[in-house]
């Protein structure tokens, strides 16, 4: 995770910040707005649309529990719309049905809401750089999940049998958070053709995310975290 210091200053990344409580929402947004973001506030669902109904953000940071309805709904909503839209769940939820459910429906990020105001704002650049930030505590329980999941039967062949050993190298690079030029660097490739290896390997496993993919290689043993 870099610290502010070590960022540049903030282009015009635009956010979209949803969250009900308004003493934290204002200490968030004032975060945000001094690493330089350009911030939209909502305190409801109904608030967040009317933001996004102007156009796409850069990032989408949102609360689960709202009090006109479910986080995860806005999710799925962005995801659907908005294909390019980074989004991560700041929330004091980290149990198993909220997790899942929320990378299942397109979050690339999952932060407790036990991290300062400046770690998120720091972590909202990773997050636009290709990483998929969780909370340590979370990562342990999405390892505690993979690792008590039993072995699938056997069964016809998947078409994730049509993976290949590089997409699988990407694959891991995904897992680990790595950035595209991070993984092309490491893998010897050039930028410019990681992309096409993960639009591969989304169509092969039937996802739309780096955290659906991370999820669905986890779940069919295709890596191990």
């Amino acid at each position: 995770m870099n610290s502010l210091s070590e960022a540049p200053k903030a282009e015009a990344i635009t956010v979209v910040l949803l969250e009900d409580d308004a003493p934290t929402l204002w200490r968030l947004q004032d975060a945000l707005t001094k690493a330089g973001y350009q911030v939209k506030a909502a305190g409801t669902l109904a608030e967040a649309r009317a933001c996004l109904a102007q156009g796409a953000p850069k990032v989408l940071l949102t609360d689960l529990q709202l009090p006109d309805g479910h986080g995860v709904d806005l999710i799925r909503e962005t995801r659907r719309r908005f294909p390019d839209t980074e989004i991560m769940v700041i929330s004091i939820l980290g149990d198993e049905e909220s997790v899942i459910s929320a990378i299942t429906v397109g979050a690339t990020g999952y932060l407790l809401k036990d991290a300062f105001p400046t770690d998120i704002a720091a972590t909202v650049r990773d997050l636009v750089a290709g990483h998929s930030p969780i909370s340590a505590s979370i990562a342990r329980f999405i390892v505690r999940r993979t690792q008590s999941t039993p072995e699938p039967p056997p069964g016809p062949a998947l078409n994730t049998t049509k993976l290949t050993p590089r997409e699988i190298d990407i694959l891991w690079g995904i897992a680990k958070g790595f950035s595209y030029a991070e993984i092309a660097s490491h893998l010897g490739l050039s930028r410019q053709t990681v992309p096409g290896h993960i639009k591969n390997i989304y169509r092969k496993l039937e996802v739309h995310t780096r955290g659906e993919a991370v999820f669905e290689a986890v779940q069919q043993g295709l890596i191990k975290l």
